[in-house]
């Protein structure tokens, strides 16, 4: 059951109960009173505030009031990447830091988005869940594994609707891809290719900690910024767009792409936790002392995964590339044509199947399986939209199909590559219960982080 807040009628039960609808008649207008065919009437609609307005954060407040939501708070430490946003809502209350948003809004909000750098989002969208808010977090969902459990882990307690921002779960395409895959249009699958070009043009990494100290912006709080990361001074190789490629603040290319890519594989082939996972990093890019570079990812990596048998389903081995390096063109591919730039293929006993990133169109090879995937029921309810989803399962109309549930997992499975590349070339034995390496236990400690002081999970 969701937890209540300390005013006698919640505005989720007050907007979906029936016997609250009677109580309080006077406040429901049916929805042809107020504002005619094709609005949402305001006693439907969900009150949304904003952690992380710039950027794809911004993106996220657009779309959730495109689909009927009602912004009424925004939250960014940098008023210059969060103008466009402040500006279109101007009538949402603005604040810089979310905690202070929380406390004074408590009231107010129904649901978060967390549109921050990967490094904020755990600490975020936790606050929001222990004041009984909903939560919709962009990818990946957390910074670290341990982080992806507790949110797991809240949000069943407190009841809230949750949704990760991979938007390629609600597509047709991803449908389409478990359906031919379960109805075994391609046979068995026991292998798989996941691929980004990240990073290169996007952000760099293999590169090392600038010692320059620019003075920070004005209308920057850095220390905001940070939130619960290590100390260090500002600089523009980390702000605004190029956080990604760090350590301390971004999950590098598989955290950045991972969620929208392996995402297909894990739900279509019903994967769970791997058992086994390494790294071989083809390019560090930089030693420091004589050591591997650790302030930043790889310039590029190979990682190998290991899943162990599902019942009938066979094991399967999934194999992670990213930096430009791609899996062998498949021999079956039609002269003329390439694997997409990010994707994803299957290798089964009857064929294979590719598609692109968030939930790209699958094509088949050899092209006559093609005939044989047209004939395949449909046996899965089509999403009205991934930000859809989330608000209707706000209000109980629905189910978010990338809820932390199943979104919780499949970051664990994500970062478990980051963990693996902290100790390139040897084969991890993973334990997905108790979230530790067996063989290798100093990489135990890199499960988690320390956070600073005023910081907490």
């Amino acid at each position: 059951m969701p937890t209540k807040q300390p005013f006698s009628v919640s505005r989720r039960k007050f907007i979906t109960s029936a016997a609250a609808a009677s109580a309080f008649s006077f406040t429901i207008v049916p929805r042809h009173v107020l504002g005619g065919p094709g609005q949402t009437a305001p006693s439907e609609r969900v009150n949304i505030a904003g952690i992380g307005a710039g950027g794809q954060g911004g993106g996220d407040v657009n779309a959730m009031a495109a689909n009927g939501a009602n912004v009424v708070a925004l939250c960014d430490v940098d008023e210059v990447r969060a103008s466009g946003t402040f500006q279109r809502f101007a009538k949402a209350r603005r604040y810089k830091d979310f905690r202070e948003m929380l406390d004074k809004e408590e009231k107010n909000i129904d649901a978060v988005t967390v549109g921050t750098p990967d490094h904020v989002h755990a600490v975020a969208s936790m606050a929001a869940i222990k004041r009984g808010k909903h939560v919709y977090c962009e990818k990946p969902l957390t910074h670290t594994i341990y982080e992806a459990r507790q949110l797991t882990l809240a949000a069943a307690k407190h009841g809230v609707a949750t949704q990760m921002g991979n938007q390629g779960h609600a597509t047709e395409g991803a449908r389409l891809t478990n359906e031919w895959i379960q109805a075994g249009v391609i046979g068995e699958v026991g292998e798989v290719h996941v691929w980004s070009d990240r990073p290169g043009a996007y952000w760099k990494q293999g590169v090392v900690r600038p010692t320059e100290t620019p003075p920070v912006p004005a209308t920057l709080d850095w220390n905001l910024w940070l939130g619960p990361a290590p100390e260090r001074p500002y600089h523009s190789v980390y702000v605004p767009r190029l956080w990604r490629g760090w350590w301390d603040f971004g999950t590098g290319a598989m955290g950045d792409m991972g969620c929208h890519i392996v995402d297909h594989p894990v739900w279509a082939l019903k994967l769970g936790s791997p058992t086994a996972v390494e790294s071989v990093i083809t390019m560090d890019g930089s030693v420091v002392d004589g050591k591997p570079n650790r302030e930043s990812y790889p310039i590029a990596a190979v990682i190998y995964y290991e899943f162990p048998a599902r019942g009938p389903l066979p094991a399967v081995k999934m194999t992670w590339y990213e930096g430009g390096l791609m899996p062998p063109t498949p021999v079956e591919m039609p002269a003329g044509k390439t694997l997409p730039k990010n994707g994803v293929l299957y290798v089964g006993s009857k064929g294979k199947m590719y598609h692109g990133s968030h939930g790209g169109m699958p094509q088949l090879l050899p092209d006559e399986l093609t005939e044989e995937a047209r004939n395949v029921e449909k046996t899965m309810a089509r999403s009205p939209g991934h930000h859809k989803e989330w608000l209707l399962a706000c209000k109980e109309q629905g189910t978010a199909m990338s809820k932390f549930s199943y979104s919780g997992p499949l970051t664990e499975t994500v970062l478990l590559g980051m963990l693996a590349q902290r100790a390139p070339g040897q084969r991890l034995q993973w334990n997905g219960k108790t979230l530790k390496v067996a063989n290798v236990p100093e990489l135990n400690q890199h499960v988690h982080k320390e956070y600073r002081q005023g910081w907490e999970l």
